[in-house]
């Protein structure tokens, strides 16, 4: 029984790929379905000039570490003497 079920699997698999390739809606390669149907060309490639490479500096934001009295900045936080 689990041939009989792993035999079906591929032929449902081989069928299911094969079907890919008349994804361009059966008007066949370099064309597509149109808005009312109707099978038309596609055009050439696509080329975009590359825009110009802007680069920001980064922003750093300087904070002063102010400990109280008796407390010195080590580690990451305030520490006393």
């Amino acid at each position: 029984m689990k041939y009989l079920f792993a035999a079906a699997m591929l032929a449902s698999a081989v069928v299911g790929f094969s079907e890919a390739a008349s994804a361009a809606g059966g008007c066949g390669p370099g064309w597509y379905r149109g808005p009312y149907g109707g099978c038309r060309p596609m055009r050439g490639p696509v080329v975009v000039a590359p825009g110009p490479v802007v680069v920001a500096p980064p922003v750093v934001v300087v904070r002063p570490r102010v400990c109280p009295y008796g407390f010195r900045w080590y580690a990451g936080r305030c520490r006393p003497f």
